[in-house]
């Protein structure tokens, strides 16, 4: 199995969320498109304001991709996956970001491309890239906190409030690994498997002690 660190950002660095819908919608896509069937054949009425039940066996697909990890940003996401079927990868990416380009589009009446260029795709292919990569997308969040936007560089006020930010912010995996139901069907836990309550204290162990050395540092150009 090859691992892989997903992310892109907004054309010009611009916002590509702009309220809870389009978190929302961003989600249902990643249920959506999850399967090997045309994204048009394939495709289930998103309903604004109300959150598509994916945990609906109903939902019957042939999925392409694991979503081992996910957190989405204003302005940009990153995801952490696996193929299932040769060339999933590339075909879950299309899917994504043009059937969300064009659903944002469509909603705040523009034209143009979305996303900044190529979808980057960096191979997990070390145990210490492994063992950090998780705990670098759950953190993310930190850059909307007062006293932990410099959590990159090791500067953590309070390891306490950080961890309750990451617990109350919805838009990540962050809940679903630490046993609060949040999007559990778009997730899978396997390859990180453990206990929950060992999942979070090992994250506040990771924030107290925060340690970049050696780890390529993700910056979308």
């Amino acid at each position: 199995m090859e691992l892989y660190h997903v992310l892109n950002r907004g054309v010009e660095k611009r916002q590509i969320f702009m309220d809870t819908q389009d978190y929302a919608r961003f989600i249902h896509d990643m249920f959506e498109f999850n399967d090997s069937k045309p994204a048009g054949n394939a495709y289930r009425k998103f309903k604004p304001g109300k959150m598509m039940d994916l945990g609906n066996p109903s939902l019957e697909r042939d999925r392409i991709v694991d979503v081992h990890g996910w957190c989405l940003m204003k302005n940009h996401y990153h995801l952490l996956i696996s193929e299932l079927v040769e060339g999933g990868l590339v075909l879950f990416m299309r899917k994504m970001n043009v059937g969300y380009a064009n659903y944002f589009n469509t909603r705040y009446t523009r034209d143009g491309g979305l996303f900044q260029g190529k979808t980057k795709k960096i191979r997990i292919n070390t145990d210490a890239h492994f063992l950090h990569i998780l705990n670098y997308i759950h953190l993310n969040p930190l850059d909307y906190l007062k006293g932990a936007k410099d959590w990159r560089k090791r500067t953590i006020e309070s390891t306490t409030r950080a961890k309750e930010h990451l617990s109350k912010y919805r838009w990540s995996s962050y809940q679903d690994y630490c046993g609060t139901k949040n999007f559990p069907s778009i997730l899978s836990t396997d390859l990180f498997g453990e206990p929950p309550s060992r999942f979070q204290k090992k994250t506040l162990a990771y924030l107290q002690d925060i340690e970049m050395t050696n780890i390529r540092p993700y910056v979308l150009e």
